[in-house]
């Protein structure tokens, strides 16, 4: 005998079938029926409905014919919701911001936003979209800043497009200083611009406000330590210089000139502070999953012996390319990359980390236990005790020593366990060299001679790197923003204000667009139809690299 059919469960799944089908026909109409029916028939509505009514609504209002609809039934269902008792969520939310967006009224979009705290939800950065690009859209500067301020305090960061959108409207109304402090944001959150963040960039340069804002009052020695406490690139002081900004395309060469202004890029480290945080979460880590006593003994060992200039990770370089039958530790491999960083650093050893347990297998052999009772007695070698992980010590002693580190080892498992450690990323760029053999030789891939993010040079002078698609780091293109810096203008470099000043409607003429083909090759910014009355001056030679830091 067939069971009876529930009635309740038939109508409610008659409701979310039409419903599904209104959304895949994109029918706000059919929706609004079916939401109509429903409640005139007191058919209590779930979580589920009222975010597919919404969801609808809001892929509305961008048609001229239903935008109206949508605005009018978005705000209607959303209000049945919450007298119905069913709490909203946080796609609900997001989609009334985009209701009230779209209705011209950003303050609704931010205030709903704010009240998600007595529903216990969290915000994410599509919650605030709405607002913010509504506020700087229309040129409400303080609200947008509000609302990038409330984000900040609830733990979400804007990304690219946000900071583009925030940079624009500063940009737009004249705001020197929070165009600065979103340079330096924008500096933090991405590795290069896109093309449509570049233009905006050139756009404040070009514009008259930028001309005037700048004059610092500080010492070229002061602005020096500063950026070095940074960890280079960059000082956040404030603007640099007086007057006009020339505004060109370059390309930078592998040593890390720019090609127009001839300033050399720095390689941007961590700051004092990330480092000191970082090689705590290090040593906090180490010592939650390594016996704390080994690793406290490796810390005192490395106080007392500070003096290397590159840690290398035994394993990673004795196992490489050995899978294959019969393969197996690679002694010669190792040593090899331990002759070659000696000479490279005018006759100072690195250190070898090695667990004890490979260290033992190794000494079997006769030659093998030569060669490394002469690297423990040179301090070249530091064996890890059974049951630790060597991973651990060769990263904290990079870390501790400020040094370079010499692994293939992409440290994937360290960057999940340093649970969002932004710095990361950068700390590895400057610090980890890579290796590769050819033939039996060793080619240590170094780090670069220059670092890819915006840079705030101490003179003033801004570098901006654009997204591009190629591998190949000789033909992106950089922004390079320069003006006399005020040492100039004190008399401290000999530059005439005049020889690097070009008329004002030329200097806007003279956009990113103008500097092609040929200049573009030679890595200069010559513009073909604009004529300057002089050249600028070419900066010192930058002090070259020491041995360890030349390919």
């Amino acid at each position: 005998m067939k069971k009876k059919k529930n009635n309740k469960t038939t109508v409610e799944g008659k409701f979310r079938f039409d419903l599904d089908t209104c959304s895949k026909r994109r029918d706000l109409s059919g929706a609004v029926a079916l939401f109509e029916s429903a409640v005139s028939q007191n058919f209590r509505l779930i979580h589920y409905h009222f975010n597919a009514l919404l969801y609808l609504c809001t892929i509305s209002i961008d048609e001229p014919s239903s935008k109206a609809l949508a605005l009018d039934y978005g705000f209607r269902i959303f209000d049945h919701m919450v007298n119905s008792g069913v709490t909203p969520n946080e796609a609900t939310i997001t989609a009334v911001a985009r209701l009230a967006a779209a209705k011209s009224d950003g303050d609704l979009a931010f205030e709903v936003v704010r009240t998600m705290g007595k529903y216990e939800l969290s915000p994410r950065l599509r919650t605030y979209g709405p607002a913010l690009y509504w506020f700087c859209a229309n040129l409400e500067g303080e609200k947008a800043w509000a609302v990038e301020e409330h984000m900040v305090s609830m733990g979400v960061h804007p990304e690219e497009p946000e900071l583009a959108a925030l940079l624009k409207v500063s940009a737009e109304m004249g705001r020197g200083d929070k165009v600065y402090a979103y340079l330096h944001k924008l500096r933090t959150a991405v590795r290069s611009v896109s093309e449509s963040t570049a233009e905006i960039i050139e756009g404040w340069f070009c514009g008259e406000a930028a001309s005037e804002v700048g004059g610092v009052d500080c010492c070229l020695g002061a602005i020096e330590e500063v950026a070095l406490k940074n960890g280079g690139g960059w000082h956040g002081q404030g603007w640099i210089g007086k007057g006009k900004w020339l505004v060109c395309r370059a390309k930078v060469d592998s040593s890390g000139q720019c090609g127009s202004c001839r300033e050399q890029l720095a390689t941007v480290d961590i700051d004092r502070a990330e480092t000191e945080t970082f090689l705590e979460s290090v040593a906090a880590m180490a010592m939650e999953r390594e016996v704390r006593s080994n690793f406290r003994e490796f810390q005192d060992w490395l106080d007392k012996h500070a003096d290397y200039e590159a840690i290398v990770d035994g394993a990673n370089i004795g196992l490489y390319q050995q899978n294959f039958a019969n393969g197996e530790f690679s002694i010669p491999q190792l040593d090899a990359v331990v002759k070659e960083l000696y000479d490279r650093s005018q006759k100072k050893r690195p250190l070898v980390i090695l667990h004890n347990k490979r260290f033992r297998k190794l000494s079997e052999n006769a030659s093998n236990r030569k060669l490394l009772q002469e690297w423990l007695t040179q301090g070249v070698l530091y064996t890890t005790p059974n049951g630790s992980n060597d991973d651990w010590y060769w990263l904290y002693a990079a870390v501790k020593l400020k040094c370079l580190l010499v692994t293939n080892d992409e440290m994937r498992d360290h960057i999940f366990e340093l649970l969002g450690s932004s710095f990361f990323l950068k700390w590895k760029e400057r610090h980890q060299v890579r290796y590769t053999f050819v033939k039996g030789n060793v080619k240590l891939l170094m780090p670069p001679s220059y670092s890819l993010f915006i840079q705030e040079s101490v003179k003033g002078t801004w570098h901006v790197p654009v997204a591009s698609e190629s591998s190949d780091e000789s033909l992106r293109t950089w922004h390079c923003i320069t003006r006399p810096s005020s040492h100039e203008l004190n008399g401290k470099a000999s530059v005439n204000l005049e020889t690097c000043e070009i008329d004002r409607q030329e200097q806007c003429d003279f956009k990113l667009s103008s500097c092609k083909s040929e200049g573009l090759r030679n890595g200069s910014c010559e513009n073909k139809t604009t004529t300057m009355t002089g050249k600028r001056k070419d900066r010192s030679p930058s002090p070259s690299p020491s041995p360890m830091q030349r390919h």
